[in-house]
């Protein structure tokens, strides 16, 4: 069975919108305070090393089909390689190779998908997705890399649930000098 794993960039104060500063938002590209970050470029290798596939909502498909497919290096050939779902209602023909749309309900396809695979289905950038699978209870992991900025506005991760979401704190390490990367998983019948 596969495992629903959501890992988000995230401010200090919960705000996801914009992080490489290419969408206009007046605080936009708050992740390239480290984008040097050997560490950081390690921990998303890892990630997509260890992943089985990317699920992805179609907003952040498109920002990163519109990248990674021209790039070279270890990560840009994992990416361009591995398993990619995209949620859409509206994406016809994706150009990005080993891409499948999964059209009609989300909570069934994702329930169908994480049946018919084994490992780590990796959730990046996806937020309006990660709400939709945190409120059917269908994540199974969140993985946070919290930058060391407080924004003051923008779009936050978490929006309203219908219920309170407890989550246990399973792992926290230091990225750098100041990125705390922290892993939770949601407490089930609590």
């Amino acid at each position: 069975m596969g495992k629903i794993v959501i890992s988000e960039n995230v401010s200090l104060d919960g705000v996801v919108q914009d992080p490489a500063g290419d969408e206009g938002f007046r605080v936009g590209g708050w992740v390239g305070l480290i984008k040097d970050s050997p560490q950081l470029n390690q921990l998303a290798l890892d990630e997509a090393l260890g992943a089985e596939a990317w699920l992805l909502g179609r907003r952040t498909y498109e920002w990163f089909a519109a990248r990674w497919p021209s790039r070279s290096g270890e990560l840009a050939d994992r990416l361009n390689s591995l398993p990619k779902y995209v949620v859409s209602s509206t994406l016809q023909d994706p150009t990005w190779n080993n891409t499948t749309v999964l059209k009609g309900d989300v909570v069934n396809e994702i329930s169908k998908l994480k049946q018919e695979l084994n490992g780590e289905i990796v959730v990046p950038a996806s937020f309006q997705l990660l709400r939709t699978l945190l409120e059917h209870d269908l994540v199974d992991e969140l993985r946070l890399k919290i930058f060391p900025v407080v924004l003051g506005a923008g779009q936050r991760l978490f929006g309203e649930t219908s219920d309170m979401k407890p989550m246990r704190l399973v792992g926290t390490q230091t990225v750098g000098e100041d990125l705390a990367y922290l892993t939770y998983q949601p407490v089930r019948n609590a």
